[in-house]
């Protein structure tokens, strides 16, 4: 695989994204190159340094940002499924920010549109997943998140 994220592994990360926003109906997402670029350079960088943290765009809200490590070659599908099972923990009658569902509402958010993607290898061979969002899903003013995440449909 080398060090890139092959363009197959993003289009797997975002098919298993648009799948899950089919259910919350929610328009799918496209993949952005400059994102793409970017979530490669801040993997790399991340693998580098081998601590799993946000951006500095991500943190200045200049873009959504959904961070993944694992100690093996990790799939694109998986990577989401993860992100994703943080809905259990999600009340959509209290709909909000809450820390263990940033990962699910980013991803289902319904304003966003484009996406981004990068994988990169550690020297221990762990694995640094990166996706980039825009626009930024997680707005906390009031009413954004009724607005965006909604509930799956049955």
């Amino acid at each position: 695989m080398g060090k890139s994220a092959s363009k197959q592994f993003a289009e797997e990360v975002l098919k298993a994204h648009n799948d899950y926003r089919k259910k919350h109906g929610v328009p799918p997402l496209k993949l952005c190159k400059k994102l793409n670029r970017e979530a490669q350079q801040y993997s790399e960088a991340l693998a580098s340094t081998r601590i799993l943290k946000h951006s500095p765009e991500s943190s200045s809200g200049k873009c959504g940002e959904n961070l993944a490590w694992a100690s093996y070659d990790q799939s694109g599908s998986e990577v989401a499924e993860r992100w994703y099972g943080e809905i259990k923990n999600y009340n959509f009658q209290s709909p909000g920010f809450s820390s263990g569902t940033g990962h699910f509402t980013a991803m289902v958010w319904k304003n966003t549109k484009r996406m981004g993607v990068g994988k990169a290898a550690a020297s221990d061979g762990s694995t640094f997943v990166v996706a980039r969002y825009e626009p930024a899903g997680n707005i906390v003013n009031p009413g954004h998140y009724e607005q965006n995440v909604l509930p799956p449909k049955k």
